[in-house]
């Protein structure tokens, strides 16, 4: 299958567990390590669109600054977490696995099996 991006971090488990899930079914992706080459506006939101949630959906609050940014509130609008996101790339949650069936936050990584 081609086509295939995963959002990853390699200091994750489960970000390494989904890769290799994907490597083991023969599937060779893209490998975007968001941390180090960051995120654009449209890129999430694009992202966000794909996966069909909120901001608040794929903010990764265990080990970031989420809370003490207050974007963590109900009323953090999406608009201020991407930003949050932009400059903080580790607030977005991982893996994100992307393909020509749509996207998932693949947490537990066995869900990245519905994309192929």
């Amino acid at each position: 299958m081609s086509d295939v991006t995963i959002y990853h971090n390699p200091a994750c488990g489960t970000s390494r567990n989904t890769l290799a899930l994907l490597r083991e079914n023969g599937v060779e992706p893209k490998v975007v390590e968001y941390l180090k080459v960051g995120w654009k506006t449209a890129q999430l939101e694009d992202l966000l669109t794909r996966l069909e949630v909120s901001a608040h959906d794929i903010l990764r609050v265990r080990g970031t600054s989420a809370e003490a940014l207050g974007l963590t509130d109900p009323a953090a609008t999406d608009a201020a977490i991407i930003e949050a996101m932009i400059r903080e790339p580790l607030l977005v949650n991982r893996p994100i696995v992307v393909t020509a069936k749509g996207a998932k936050l693949c947490r537990p990584p066995q869900q990245a099996l519905d994309l192929l």
